[in-house]
């Protein structure tokens, strides 16, 4: 990022708040596991920071990059917070609402309150604070590039530490939880673990039933 990408961020803080925090999520489109957000304010100096420019959508951003950054971001970020919703809320009020209700969770959980919150995406619904949406904002602003970094690299984390290591038949270290054919042909072979999002496989065994009818 550059200076032109904090001066947009800053643009959409209205000028009496001072505490804005970013937020997004990771984990929306996987069949299995929880939904992950993070919210972090970064420090008013953060241009001045070697790290400033390697900021960006977490997506485009190279796995050992990401750790790295991550460590980065927790180390000068004036407060950040990574929260979750579980695979049970996720079936029990939709992904969208899931994943809104762990931004908001991590909004809470920051050690210095927000006044503020850019969110990453088209919805803020059940936001709690002052906030504004900004559609692709993961590759726009400063601190949503920030807290989609921390976002990710916490649920990849736990990808490999808690769902690989409980359910290692499945293959979530590789595919994250995502459809990949991989994943497709060990639920084929094995039936759906507790940490799937059921609610996701529905066309898939509907398409699948009628197949062998």
């Amino acid at each position: 990022m550059d200076i032109s990408a904090l001066n947009f961020e800053r643009s959409l803080v209205p000028s009496d708040l001072k505490a804005c925090c970013g937020v997004d999520e990771a984990g929306r489109g996987p069949l299995a596991g929880r939904v992950y957000a993070a919210a972090v304010i970064l420090p008013e100096n953060i241009a001045e920071m070697d790290f400033f420019k390697d900021l960006d959508d977490s997506k485009k951003i190279s796995e050992k990059k990401r750790m790295a950054l991550a460590e980065k971001i927790k180390e000068y970020a004036k407060a950040y917070c990574v929260a979750w919703a579980e695979v049970e809320e996720i079936e029990e009020m939709n992904i969208l609402n899931a994943a809104l209700t762990a931004m908001q969770r991590a909004i809470d959980g920051l050690s210095v309150k927000a006044d503020f919150a850019l969110i990453d995406g088209n919805k803020n619904t059940g936001i709690k604070v002052k906030s504004q949406t900004v559609v692709g904002g993961d590759a726009k602003c400063p601190s949503i590039s920030a807290a989609s970094i921390l976002a990710k690299t916490e649920r990849d984390k736990y990808c490999l530490e808690y769902l690989d290591k409980n359910f290692p038949e499945y293959g979530f270290a590789v595919h994250k939880g995502y459809g990949t054919k991989a994943h497709y042909a060990a639920v084929d072979k094995y039936g759906l673990c507790r940490e799937h999002r059921a609610s996701f496989f529905k066309k898939y065994f509907e398409k699948k039933g009628s197949a062998h009818e």
